[in-house]
């Protein structure tokens, strides 16, 4: 392209706002020349955290250490990928174990997972554990990204009072903490999910486009389709693989 597409570019439809990701043609030509594309690609880095445990062996590889051989049954999927996994055995979180403080092992599981720090018994206010890793690593590697960190979860859980033998919900409820005594709130809603991702905090869809959305159990995506169309028509073969990958 000759011109460049501004970095700020929305697909529009029926007052529906949709962002972009970062396309070629949204860079100078100087930048793209200048800047290897491996290093335009934002790292991303996630947790996942099974509450009520896994059958270990079909995740763990057999052979021990070295490159991988036969993947067990759930890591078949990535079998392909193989030569870019590493998977990790023989790892335990002692700070999620009594250490003197009793019962209570679904709130120290949760709250330890990503911490690695022993959280305090209590059922108040006063929580206490310590900053998650996933939130020390969106400081670092989060500007890359339009949002530093998203938390998603299945159950909401509580904040305040006692979840578990005199641990406060807070620790049973987040396995993300902004700071030693901020747990970090997680979305539940996949349609909250949806529209934060993709539509824009300017957006302009009125309540007439949301309730014609609901009705019809439309997504942004549809009301968006022909400005995407007619934008695809704009761009080079690499920005245009980027956007089907969007949709």
């Amino acid at each position: 392209m000759s011109n460049t597409l501004p970095r700020r570019t929305f697909l529009r439809g029926v007052g529906t706002l949709m962002a972009l990701p970062v396309l070629d043609a949204m860079l100078p030509s100087s930048v793209l020349a200048a800047t290897p594309a491996a290093k335009r690609i934002p790292t991303r880095l996630g947790f996942f955290f099974i509450p009520n445990g896994a059958h270990m062996p079909d995740w763990t590889p057999a052979g021990g250490e070295g490159p991988l051989g036969d993947l067990p049954k759930i890591l078949q999927p990535l079998a392909a990928q193989k030569q870019y996994l590493t998977v990790l055995s023989g790892l335990t979180q002692d700070k999620a174990r009594p250490n003197g403080d009793g019962p209570g092992d679904h709130a120290r599981s949760a709250s330890a997972f990503l911490t690695g720090c022993q959280p305090r018994k209590t059922a108040g206010a006063d929580i206490k554990v310590g900053i998650s890793v996933d939130q020390y690593a969106a400081g670092e590697i989060g500007k890359a990204t339009r949002f530093a960190s998203l938390e998603l979860g299945l159950d909401r859980g509580a904040q305040a009072g006692n979840c578990d033998s005199g641990y406060s919900c807070a620790y049973s409820s987040s396995i993300s903490w902004r700071s030693e005594n901020t747990p970090v709130a997680k979305e539940v809603d996949p349609r909250m999910v949806f529209d934060r991702l993709f539509a824009t905090a300017d957006s302009t869809e009125t309540v007439e486009a949301r309730a014609k959305r609901d009705r019809y159990r439309l997504s942004i995506l549809d009301f968006v389709m022909d400005d995407a169309k007619n934008l695809q028509k704009q761009l080079g073969v690499k920005d245009q693989q980027k956007l089907d990958e969007y949709f």
